[in-house]
Formats: structure tokens, sequence, C-alpha cells
């Protein structure tokens, strides 16, 4: 089967962390060898279809917006969920090219336990199973149907994280880990394809040393370029 012409890409946005989407966007952007288009999961923009009050054990505003992602699709094709606290360092069509459609959803299978108890902006770092599964997801949307805005609304932040709207956990495909490498939590890799500063991005006080801050900071001035600006 061959490819869509247009790679489709919903990424969190949150509002405080503002510039890690768009760097992400441009880590994207600098190393795709296809066409992407972006749908920033802002909850502003959302409300005509999803207008859940927040819980106190969810850390980002996207925390459940995430899962509507297939129905922004039309439940057409396949589409990639991203976390916006990540710094892309590969080719994100060699990601869709990992596309099977045998599995609903293809994520990394993280299997750790965070090393902190808080993380950024002093939120507390939740521990359960399939931790961290869901910051990256290549989404069969036609497979993944019972994420209707209505249960995407009312559903338990286990029961969307956990991937229990599938009948079965064989509906689950493994990505390799460097689409998804945990920032603090694995060691250094040059060959990570995609770092997810899971427990704090550069941008936050605290995380400026953090593996891969180097390039995401040279990835924020090439974001804010402009031939001939003035400053």
């Amino acid at each position: 089967m061959s490819p869509p012409p247009v790679l489709d890409i919903c990424i969190g946005y949150d509002s405080h962390e503002v510039v890690a989407y768009h760097v992400l966007c441009q880590s994207i952007v600098e190393h795709s060898s296809r066409p992407v288009r972006f749908t920033p999961l802002n909850l502003a923009s959302l409300k005509p279809v999803f207008d859940r009050a927040p819980v106190g054990v969810q850390s980002t505003e996207f925390s459940f917006s995430r899962f509507l992602t297939p129905y922004l699709a039309g439940y057409a094709g396949w589409s990639l969920f991203m976390d916006c606290d990540m710094l892309m360092r590969g080719d994100v069509a060699e990601l869709f090219a990992l596309a099977d459609e045998q599995f609903a959803v293809m994520v990394c299978q993280h299997d750790y336990a965070p090393r902190d108890e808080v993380k950024f902006l002093d939120r507390v770092q939740t521990r359960y199973a399939k931790k961290n599964w869901s910051s990256v997801m290549l989404l069969n949307n036609a497979r993944c149907r019972a994420l209707t805005p209505s249960y995407v609304q009312t559903a338990s932040g286990l029961d969307l994280h956990q991937f229990r709207w599938l009948a079965d956990e064989a509906e689950i495909g493994a990505l390799p880990l460097e689409w998804n490498w945990l920032v603090g939590e694995y060691d250094y890799s040059p060959g990570a394809r995609l770092a997810h500063f899971t427990r704090g991005g550069p941008y936050f006080a605290g995380y400026e040393d953090s593996d891969y801050a180097d390039e995401w900071r040279a990835t924020l001035a090439r974001t804010a370029a402009a031939t001939g600006r003035k400053t």
C-alpha cells in the first residue's frame, strides 16, 4: 500500500510550554522527507466537541484530548500523536513507514518506573502500567472508532492511557524505543530518533542540562530565525 501524500501529525499543546510545540514542529520539518500537516491539540479550539474538566493527576492540558486524534482525522488513514516536550532527530516518514495494518495503534512499549516523585512545574509523577506508551501513538484511525468525543470526555484516565478502549491488547503494536527515547530515564543514545523530555524540557528551570538540551536550544534558535531581522 502506498503511503499517504501528507503525514498527519497531532501534537499536544499546553499553555505552560508553548515554545515546546513550535520547536518540535521545527525539528520535524527539518528532518522530514515528506510533507507534514500539523494539528495542535489546543483545548480552547476543541471546546465545541471536548470540554472535559481537568483532574488533579493530569500533568498536561492534553492528557485526555490526545485521544481525539482519530476523530479529528475522520477515522481515516494513519495519524501520529506526539507530546509537545519532544525533539525530532530522525525522519518522521520513517516512523510512518512502520505502520502495520494488523494493529489499531502502535507505541513504544516502555517498561520502567519513573525516577522522580515530582517532575516539571512541581507536578506529581504518577506511576501506572503502560506509563508513557500514549506519549507517541501511531494510530490506525479506522480501527479506533471507540474513541468518540463522548467516550474521551467521560472515560477514566487509566481506561484511556492503558488502551482499554481496544477489544484486545493484541491490537497494540510495538515501535522501536528510539522513537520515544525518555530523556533522563534512559541513558544518552546518539541513535535516539525522537528525544522525549518527559521529566521536564530544557525550557524549565532545573532541566537546562538534560541530554539533547543543546540540540533543542539550537533548534529553538532556528525556529526564531528570520533573515534580516532587526533585534
